[in-house]
């Protein structure tokens, strides 16, 4: 039981479709990792892989991360960087047997640091699905000038098209700085106009906003809700984020 549960607002409780939280591992060590889930474990629903830090980790360490994660009902996967480099180096196949060796059960598939033609994107995330895996897919550019090349309508369509291959979940590109690109402008304040535009087009349950800071996370929580999808959260802010969805914080204190 937890200490005074009695002023806690209940929260689904895992596996969850709605009010998902997705924690960044930039290379946590296996025991700091296992101690962190020790005590949140269970406000964690995916837990990903950064970008290509899975390289320069040996084998036996990431897969011993994969099943502990696992063991808290956590959904690990690998980075779309990581997705990205494969496709360039025409190693796909490879990169799904050493995905389904370490034990990942998901992959994230992305273009935001390549140019992938959208049709073969789409391709990519049918083979993953076929291969077995569960499938998050990212919209956006990781570069803020090419990011504002894709206009919001074809932000949507290409989220829609994703969603219907096999998707379970669209990301919105922040990146781990959460400024200056996609639904964030440069002092990382959310575009509220563009974000009710693509909520009134696609349904909110399949969306997973990336909000790596507080106030982004403060900014949905009140605008949505506490169910809201919410990712690329620090793994040093996963209490932090669970109290504000509980109300427990003075930013969502009364307001939830």
């Amino acid at each position: 039981m937890k200490s005074f549960e009695f002023l806690s607002k209940k929260r689904e409780s895992k596996p969850r479709d709605c009010g998902i939280t997705m924690v960044l591992d930039k290379g946590l060590g296996l025991e700091t990792a296992e101690s962190l889930m020790n005590i949140s474990g269970e406000y964690v629903d995916y837990l990903k892989f950064g970008w290509g830090t899975s390289i320069v980790h040996e084998q036996d360490m990431i897969r011993a991360k994969v099943e502990m994660y696992k063991s808290y009902d956590i959904t690990p996967y690998t980075g779309g960087t990581l997705f990205e480099l494969a496709y360039m180096n025409h190693k796909l196949e490879e990169f799904f047997e050493e995905a389904r060796s370490l034990g990942f059960p998901a992959i994230e598939i992305s273009d935001g640091s390549t140019s992938i033609v959208h049709e073969d994107k789409l391709n990519c995330i049918k083979r993953a699905k076929l291969e077995g895996f569960e499938v998050l897919s990212e919209v956006g550019k990781k570069d803020p000038t090419l990011d504002r090349e894709l206009t919001l309508d074809e932000r949507i369509s290409q989220m829609n098209d994703e969603l219907k291959t096999g998707s379970s979940l669209i990301i919105v590109e922040a990146r781990e700085g959460g400024k200056n690109i996609g639904i964030f402008d440069k002092s990382g304040n959310a575009k509220e106009d563009e974000i009710d535009v693509i909520v009134d087009r696609i349904d909110n349950k399949k969306i997973l906003w990336e909000a790596p800071n507080k106030d982004q996370q403060v900014f949905f929580i009140l605008k949505f809700g506490n169910t809201v999808n919410l990712g690329n959260v620090s793994s040093d802010d996963i209490t932090s984020l669970e109290t504000l969805r509980r109300g427990l914080r003075g930013d969502t204190l009364g307001k939830i």
